[in-house]
């Protein structure tokens, strides 16, 4: 069970020294304003997230945290970028916020949904092509395009997996779809995994261009249409994926997101599903 003093040092940013004092001194309390003096206090799974008093201020310590994000346009899914905003700087107001890792990217001019966890093991799952986990876009297009022929590759070989792909009528479209002057017509798809700008290069060699394009669900998670771009929710990721299995071995392989995306790292580089 995680101790007192760890979870307020990994909340707030204190050192562990600097908590031990803070709670001797009393000015830890319950939210009723018992005070908590032990900072080696067991603090149960099942009394997190905590809430606490630190001076009579509120503050709630949690172990870990998920959240879904809606992605607006003109960030990157990245740590720090020396050129563009970013996705994570959104979420400095979001819990354990410098754990907050991502599962999945998106590019610069793509929009939709992005979930980020402090979960290194949770975050593997998620993005392991063992896993499948379906990705279904909305894309606003330039020209018609053709169904797949059989054997559809793209131009380095990677035979793409798509699940679904259907016309999309306008009033059926999310609102986080930007949908650009010039577009003819729209579309969604469903591709399981995802490679560098699979989704743009699955269109382009289909005979289409991508003008827009937004992801609009993550395996059973949706994007929902009241959530404004570059606003976030907290979810408990773990229910949403508990029946998640791997397929078996020697099945079709799923395309990943990338190299870095089944691992916690300090930087995420600007390829994407889309």
């Amino acid at each position: 069970m995680p101790r007192l003093d760890l979870l307020i040092a990994h909340n707030l940013g204190f050192s562990r020294g600097v908590v031990t004092r803070l709670c001797r001194q009393g000015r830890v309390s319950t939210p009723e304003g018992a005070p908590l003096r032990d900072p080696a206090l067991q603090i149960p799974p099942a009394g997190l997230p905590m809430a606490i008093q630190l001076d009579d201020a509120p503050h709630t310590l949690y172990l870990r945290y998920h959240l879904l994000q809606h992605k607006p346009l003109g960030v990157v899914t990245a740590l720090r970028d020396d050129r563009h905003a970013t996705a994570y700087d959104l979420l400095k107001s979001a819990p354990l916020h410098k754990d907050l890792r991502a599962a999945g990217r998106l590019d610069l001019e793509t929009s939709g949904l992005l979930l980020w966890t402090t979960e290194g093991p949770l975050l593997h799952r998620m993005t392991h092509p063992r896993y499948a986990v379906p990705r279904v876009y909305q894309a606003a297009l330039r020209g018609s395009w053709q169904p797949p022929p059989p054997g559809f590759a793209l131009d380095d070989g990677h035979v793409p997996e798509i699940a679904e792909l259907k016309p999309l009528a306008r009033e059926d479209a999310h609102p986080g779809l930007d949908v650009p002057f010039g577009t003819t017509t729209l579309a969604s798809i469903t591709i399981i995994g995802g490679k560098f700008h699979e989704v743009r290069r699955i269109f382009a060699g289909l005979g289409s261009e991508v003008l827009g394009l937004c992801r609009v669900s993550y395996g059973p998670l949706v994007l929902p249409t009241t959530l404004a771009a570059g606003q976030y929710l907290e979810l408990d990721l773990h229910s949403v994926f508990a029946g998640m299995h791997p397929r078996p071995r020697g099945g079709p392989e799923a395309a990943d997101d990338g190299a870095s995306d089944d691992v916690i790292v300090d930087e995420l580089p600007e390829e994407a599903d889309a």
